[in-house]
């Protein structure tokens, strides 16, 4: 799933999701009609928080070595 952001100024929307990121962009076009003219977008794939946990390791300050 993708999700379209857009931010405009201070206020930044979350459009979405998309099953694919071509579908996000072909409404891109229509969505920019209703934003300024500096508005920036970017399109993000989601992530499940459980694959993310399973591929990465924990970081080293998060494992405390116990003192001897």
């Amino acid at each position: 799933m993708y999700l379209l952001t857009i931010r405009d100024g201070l206020q930044t929307r979350h459009i979405g999701p998309y099953s694919t990121p071509q579908d996000a962009a072909a409404q891109l076009d229509q969505l920019l009609l209703h934003v300024g003219d500096r508005a920036r977008w970017q399109i993000h794939e989601l992530e499940s928080p459980a694959e993310l946990l399973a591929a990465t390791p924990p970081p080293a300050s998060a494992n405390p070595v116990a003192a001897a």
